[in-house]
């Protein structure tokens, strides 16, 4: 049954380059994918398939009904682009201004597309059902996971399964961890009010760019001097805003950053240590200090079996040369919802193209034969889980 898979998916992977290439063309923000919710939609329109659109938001769910009794299997493709300029010299550069698909996403989508009309034609002489949840707004936090989850796109799911294409992990390598495998992201937002005043009188001013400097590197502490060396935890500002003239002491300052934690204990101490932070250096400067806490997605935590039943497959795909148990990884990831509902696994699928550049970088692509071996690793997970 596998073999008959894959050749279906090898004679579809021309179509599967166009579609991606479609979609890295026209790309759409978060919570705004509608023009490409509809594209989804119609493919499986076109065939036949059962499929729901608008599920918790711009979400599509479809499903395939095999022609035997047996478990539901979901798999899962994010399908949202970033607000970044697309700067590379290709065919298929974005057409939309501003907005780009630099984390592979496209790729996600016409991997899973195609890999369900390969269950779909071969579905009789499959077992069970298989549920393809095409996911809005995973990059921009509520996301589209929970929502979508709300609406039901897990129903009867016995368990799922998940991958990112990967820029920087050579093809043909497939990568896994057991546990606790992308972390919780959280952000938060500082206000500092000072009192401003002229560059030559600070004695008669509350100056807010010194006071955000205190706080910026206290919040280094926090890791390096209240988490235990043993726990993992990342501190990050990402932005400290206090525009004046340079002759002017600032008035407020606004400072941004994001937390990245695995567990919840640690995710709580961290958000209780800026909080305590933020107010000493309040009192200090006898100023007023406002910190917002935002916590978005929850860990990634890969299910023991399913990751173990996920590398024994991985492993007899044709064109997957390496299997690698990895380490953790600091990146956040709705797909931790579905894991906390359901059984399943989140893996990484090696798509090193000849120019590497980073995920979210203007001049992102991946090796669209990548797209192909996610396939095939997924559909041949989906299959033989049926026989578990």
């Amino acid at each position: 049954m596998r073999e008959k898979l894959f050749e279906q998916l090898d004679r579809a992977y021309d179509d599967m380059v166009a579609i991606r290439r479609y979609l890295h063309m026209h790309p759409e923000l978060s919570f705004k994918e509608e023009k490409t919710a509809r594209y989804i939609h119609d493919f499986y329109a076109d065939l036949g398939v059962e499929v729901k659109t608008g599920v918790g938001g711009n979400g599509v769910v479809a499903r395939v009904k095999g022609g035997k009794p047996g478990k539901v299997v979901a798999l899962r493709a994010d399908f949202d682009a970033l607000p970044i300029q697309d700067e590379k010299d290709v065919s298929y550069k974005s057409t939309v201004p501003g907005v780009m698909h630099a984390c592979g996403h496209d790729g996600h989508t016409a991997a899973l597309l195609q890999l369900a009309k390969a269950i779909h034609v071969m579905r009789e002489c499959l077992a069970g059902e298989y549920v393809f949840i095409h996911q809005h707004a995973e990059e921009y936090a509520p996301g589209g996971a929970k929502s979508m989850i709300e609406a039901g796109c897990l129903d009867g799911v016995d368990v799922i399964f998940g991958t990112h294409l990967w820029s920087l992990i050579p093809l043909g390598t497939v990568e896994y961890v057991i546990g606790p495998a992308m972390a919780a992201a959280d952000r938060f937002e500082i206000t500092v009010q000072g009192a401003g005043g002229h560059g030559a009188a600070p004695h008669q001013t509350k100056d807010a760019i010194v006071i955000g400097s205190q706080l910026v590197m206290n919040l280094q502490q926090i890791v390096s001097r209240r988490i235990n060396p043993i726990e993992s935890a990342v501190v990050s500002v990402g932005s400290f805003v206090a525009d004046n003239a340079f002759n002017i002491i600032a008035d407020s300052a606004s400072i941004r950053g994001t937390v990245r934690t695995f567990t919840p204990a640690i995710r709580d101490q961290v958000e209780e240590e800026i909080q305590r932070i933020v107010a000493g250096t309040a009192v200090l400067n006898d100023c007023t200090i406002t910190c917002d806490y935002f916590r978005g997605y929850p860990p990634v935590v890969n299910h023991k079996a399913e990751t173990e039943f996920l590398k024994t497959v991985a492993e007899t795909v044709p064109g997957v040369e390496h299997v690698v148990k990895t380490s953790p990884f600091m990146a956040g990831e709705d797909f931790a919802y579905y894991l906390e509902k359901v059984p399943g696994t989140f893996f990484f699928t090696g798509a090193q193209p000849a120019d590497v550049y980073p995920h979210h970088h203007p001049r992102f692509d991946i090796d669209e034969n990548a797209m192909l071996l996610a396939a095939k690793t997924l559909g041949a997970a989906a299959i033989e889980y049926q026989n578990r």
